[in-house]
């Protein structure tokens, strides 16, 4: 006798970034189509209901007038009801999109074809289908939860943005799947917010004035712009966005450059340049550990930040230190962080300068020639695009931790971080241990953190844990 299938798990559930799910083998007897699930509707090709992307139909299914929507392995189902949101293009079983123009929107059903949800659709992506909602929905419903959910996600920054306690006023708004939309970010940076669309579902014009007009009453900006990612773009097959502003509250002369603050520091910020949406909010906490650790281990001391980028980390050292090298392979950057010094001078108590060049490179020459430190902070981009190339990237860690421990003074401070999602934070740890035995180093873990709490983490979506960061003391 064949088993009953299983009832869904609490479905209800947010989203998340690129990891391929653990295979699972499957069953060689297939399940009776006529099993039936009470709170599940079958999807039956017997029955033709007609399907309007505007409207909610009284019987969801994917057997349609033509077919239209995907199903998906049992592999994809399985991962979908235990709360994650993604389906692989190898997951997919079957797929009829209507012809023409791919939609934005498809129905999405296991291999008996019981509703799984309705996903946005990314016809060239590997992640072909992000599930937004366990039930069948159009486009006037998308676009309905799209608003209220995006209006949640900023509510719950809004105690920060408002918080005397807080010395910002730039914080990640929505964090894409972690806020239950996924390939939506937006960033606000002082007076502009920034606008990431990074999947191929969300370009659309209609969904770019659900996203203005649900951000402008919360956070008044002067503007906001929609700022592309190349390489997601290409692999999601996006439209070109416009050069003009999303939205400006002066449309003659719109703002694109600002300053804003982190800490209490200040920051040069223009929408034209710089990477993702052009400075790294998720360390914006971290840099005020960073500060605060160096204050205690490392107080009036020689300072060294490795990747820095516009300075993020060398800035927050500054204020307790007596000498800051940050080093960077991108001049470009290098010129934005001496204005940002510029910009503070009276707050900061060390002399700073910047090293251009590979980081690898300089830290091996530094380490063989002896140079010292009393505090040292890595923050390398991801080194892992994919679980190909983990064993690469753990190297890589390896390699400049050695030799940033080589190079701190006795009971010195070590920030380290790793923003690869696929290196899990047990192979940082561990290849950071592997680094102390072989500098014959004894380093004690003094605090353990990832990224700050605008960039929150969904339990069933681990690619939202991205961000390892370790504070070491290194004895």
């Amino acid at each position: 006798m064949a088993k009953k299938p299983r009832p869904d798990r609490n479905d209800k559930a947010p989203e998340a970034s690129l990891q391929t799910a653990p295979s699972l083998r499957r069953d060689k007897k297939r399940r009776p189509d006529k099993a039936v699930v009470t709170h599940q509707t079958p999807l039956r090709d017997s029955k033709r209901i007609p399907y309007s992307p505007n409207k909610l139909t009284s019987r969801p299914a994917i057997a349609q007038e033509h077919g239209i929507g995907a199903r998906v392995s049992r592999r994809a189902a399985d991962r979908l009801r235990a709360g994650h949101v993604w389906v692989y293009a190898s997951d997919v079983e079957s797929l009829n999109s209507g012809g023409g123009n791919a939609p934005a929107l498809l129905p999405v059903a296991d291999s008996r074809g019981l509703l799984l949800g309705t996903a946005l659709y990314s016809p060239t992506s590997q992640i072909a289908l992000r599930v937004v909602s366990r039930e069948a929905i159009g486009e006037a419903e998308w676009l309905d939860l799209l608003g209220r959910r995006l209006k949640n996600a900023m509510s719950r920054r809004v105690p920060d943005l408002n918080s005397e306690k807080i010395d910002s006023d730039s914080f990640r708004l929505c964090f894409s799947e972690a806020d239950e939309i996924p390939g939506l970010i937006v960033d606000k940076y002082g007076e502009l917010v920034i606008v990431q669309l990074l999947a191929k579902g969300l370009d659309s014009a209609a969904v770019r004035e659900r996203i203005v007009e649900t951000i402008r009453p919360i956070v008044s900006p002067a503007s906001i712009l929609e700022r592309p990612d190349p390489r997601i773009r290409e692999l999601e097959g996006l439209s070109a966005p416009s050069v003009e502003p999303l939205y400006s509250a002066d449309s003659k002369n719109p703002l694109t450059a600002t300053q804003f603050r982190l800490n209490g520091l200040t920051f040069h910020y223009d929408a034209n340049a710089g990477q993702k949406t052009g400075a790294f909010l998720d360390q914006h906490t971290n840099y005020k550990v960073a500060q605060d650790w160096a204050g205690v281990l490392a107080p009036g001391g020689k300072a060294l930040d490795v990747c820095t980028y516009q300075g993020g980390f060398a800035l927050h050292l500054a204020r307790v230190s007596k000498h800051v090298t940050g080093i960077d392979a991108s001049r470009a950057s290098l010129e934005v962080a001496e204005r940002n010094i510029a910009a503070n001078r009276d707050k900061l108590t060390a002399d700073v300068d910047w090293v251009a060049g590979d980081a690898f490179e300089i830290l091996r020459d530094w380490a063989s020639a002896r140079e010292q430190f009393d505090a040292i902070v890595l923050d390398p981009p991801a080194f892992a695009k994919s679980k190909r190339a983990v064993e690469g990237a753990l190297r890589g860690y390896k390699e400049l931790n050695l030799r940033a421990m080589q190079m701190l003074k006795a009971h010195g401070l070590l920030v380290t971080c790793s923003c690869s999602h696929h290196v899990s934070g047990a192979e940082f740890e561990a290849v950071v241990a592997a680094a102390a035995a072989d500098a014959h180093r004894r380093v004690r873990l003094r605090d353990r953190r990832g990224a700050a709490p605008d960039h929150p983490v969904v339990l069933n979506i681990p690619e939202t844990e991205y961000l390892k960061c370790l504070i070491l003391e290194v004895e």
